[in-house]
């Protein structure tokens, strides 16, 4: 299975008249956030293949369609899950085929702002997954196969400063779940010889910024 990562940037490779030929022989789309809907709509339109998404800290506008929000912080989700063709996995199990994908969608809290989390209140938000990767390890043998987030976790390709830094929370679920991928956005990339793929305990962690384009599997 052919998968196409996006994140962060409207990349011109993407948007564009040529996006059929150039991912003609894409199977699934994956948005790790801070991109607006009607990007994610364009993509979905002309490649017309599965896309699942998280939101990001920006172009968070939708993001009460798919979660009640009260003083700025999200209290309860909703049962909207599908925007413009593509479907929102942000604190989600969803399937695909036989693919199993989890969402966490967010930021680290650095100034108060919509979607944004602490270490202890992301690694509850993670918790709330147990129940469905539970029943998936009982029934299909394995817990997921590719946790879709924003921010990366801590010390993987992440930054210094409060907002760019990565979850802790995602160390501890990439060594208890064990997915075979983490894709996650957040993270710029302007040189490339900057790192994108990472190994972790057995997790392949992905940079999905501007876009990225993997074989499962491999």
């Amino acid at each position: 299975m052919k998968i196409l990562c996006i994140s962060d940037h409207i990349d011109p490779l993407v948007y564009s008249s040529g996006i059929k030929q150039r991912f003609s022989d894409i199977d699934l789309i994956l948005s790790a956030g801070d991109l607006p809907m009607d990007y994610i709509d364009f993509i979905v339109s002309n490649l017309n293949k599965p896309l699942y998404f998280v939101f990001g800290n920006h172009h968070t506008n939708e993001l009460k369609h798919f979660r009640k929000i009260w003083n700025s912080v999200i209290i309860e989700i909703d049962n909207e899950f599908f925007c413009c063709g593509a479907v929102h996995a942000g604190t989600k199990v969803r399937t695909e085929g036989n693919l199993i994908i989890a969402g966490l969608g967010g930021s680290m809290r650095y100034n108060g702002g919509l979607n944004q989390f602490t270490d202890f209140q992301m690694f509850f938000e993670a918790v709330k997954l147990m129940p469905r990767l539970l029943w998936n390890r009982i029934f299909h043998g394995r817990y997921l196969d590719i946790l879709l987030t924003h921010a990366p976790p801590k010390g993987i390709h992440d930054k210094n400063d409060k907002c760019h830094l990565g979850f802790k929370a995602f160390l501890w679920f990439m060594k208890t779940f064990r997915p075979r991928y983490l894709v996650h956005g957040h993270i710029h990339l302007y040189d490339l010889s900057d790192v994108r793929c990472t190994d972790y305990a057995g997790t392949t962690v992905i940079n999905a910024y501007s876009h990225y384009v993997f074989e499962f599997g491999e």
